[in-house]
């Protein structure tokens, strides 16, 4: 029954979250400390989760993934709550009377701090509630349900675009220039999260365009799942508004606006540096993996990124950990604090980068990886020479070639 009950480590991490900002003061801060603090510490204790078991209901799995939209609509509604005039939907009374709390009066003391760090706290859960499950479930294109509850995830970062770009654009054009969401060489993560976010909405736009006049459809009509999206996000907005004015809409932006950036960070260090001709079929190591136990149960082996991208319609509980792909610093949270100092970065990530380009690049790749070297601005990079490599590369598949 385990092998069911670890996914519902992504529920419990709401709950610190709820619980703070219903207590209000420095609580506040408990959601951020207690999911830092436990995924981090978790992936550092407790190792690798390589188990590849067979799941007979996988009904229960659904049921984990669709119970995300209402954890992502009760963690959102609280955090505007907190700034509202008014006890919404009489949140407030409940509390007291079931604790004789008075949760209500309490959110006057709250300081700009302790928003700022619960508006923070509620971007990070957003982006594992709402992007990591809403990724999970746009991948079933073939499955209504899913694809509604998976668009509605996405809507709360404004994000209904990535179910058009993600599928139809990243997994085609991965770890290739003309790919958005792939960080090239000597980027850093701060300009990656305004580019990707700006480059895969247009191209959300144009595949989208793309989709409706094949189907000689209009593309400014309700048949453009690319506005339909905004529209989605809007009324969060119209609703956050109608509870808490401007400042609710505010609150609401700020957090979404977070999780969006949570995801183009995740972006940058799954495929950070790497090469691909899009000509040629992705393979698993074209994707930083990590099969860290506490990141694969919270994300639902999103952290088994090789495989998604080698078999991008395996559904998540099937997915292999391939514990020869190229391996990430550690799990997924640590990580995307390693992104945030780019010095620390670069010096943790350019011995790792050119260690995969002489253990896995192709001599095709290697001239694509010293082109990518020379435009990084980083002096390793920079210094790299792969020619006797390449022409190694060759002979070896030549020699390869006459023995079959």
């Amino acid at each position: 029954m385990f092998k069911y009950a670890k996914y519902t480590l992504f529920h419990m991490l709401t709950i610190p979250f709820a619980i703070g900002l219903t207590l209000g003061g420095d609580w506040m801060y408990l959601g951020l400390a207690a999911a830092a603090g436990f995924v981090i510490l978790g992936d550092l204790l407790f190792g690798d989760d390589t188990v590849e078991p067979v799941y007979g209901h996988e009904w229960i799995l659904n049921l984990q993934l669709y119970s995300s939209l209402v954890l992502i609509f009760a963690m959102n509604f609280l955090m505007v709550w907190t700034v509202a005039d008014i006890d919404v939907l009489g949140y407030g009374a409940f509390v007291q009377q079931l604790t004789g709390y008075d949760a209500a009066a309490a959110r006057a003391d709250n300081t700009l701090l302790q928003y700022a760090v619960a508006i923070l706290s509620c971007g990070l859960l957003s982006s594992v509630v709402g992007t990591i499950v809403g990724h999970e479930l746009t991948h079933r294109t073939w499955d209504p349900v899913a694809m509604f509850i998976g668009r509605w995830l996405l809507a709360f970062s404004w994000d209904t675009g990535f179910s058009i770009e993600h599928v139809y654009g990243h997994h085609i054009y991965v770890s290739t220039v003309g790919d958005p969401a792939t960080a090239p060489r000597g980027r850093n993560v701060y300009f990656h999260i305004l580019a990707s976010t700006w480059k895969g909405n247009i191209s959300a736009w144009k595949l989208e365009k793309q989709r409706l006049q094949k189907k000689r459809l209009p593309v400014f009509s309700h048949h453009n799942l690319y506005i339909r999206g905004l529209l989605m996000s809007l009324l969060l907005e119209i609703a956050a508004f109608a509870m808490a004015g401007w400042i609710g809409v505010l609150v609401f932006t700020a957090s979404a606006l977070i999780a969006k950036a949570f995801l183009e960070i995740v972006n940058f260090m799954e495929h950070y540096g790497m090469v691909r001709n899009p000509k040629t079929p992705v393979q698993p190591y074209h994707s930083w993996n990590t099969n860290k136990r506490v990141s694969s149960w919270a994300t639902f082996n999103l952290t088994r990124h090789s495989h998604h991208h080698a078999e991008g319609d395996v559904p998540f509980h099937k997915l292999r950990s391939y514990q020869d792909a190229p391996m990430m610093v550690n799990g997924y949270l640590t990580t995307i604090f390693l992104t945030l100092i780019p010095p620390l970065w670069n010096r943790i990530m350019v011995p790792k980068v050119l260690d995969w380009d002489r253990r896995y690049a192709t001599a095709e790749e290697l001239e694509l990886a010293m082109a990518a070297n020379k435009r990084s601005g980083i002096k390793e990079f920079m210094q790299q020479d792969y020619r006797e490599l390449i022409a190694a590369k060759k002979s070896g598949f030549e020699k390869t070639a006459k023995a079959a």
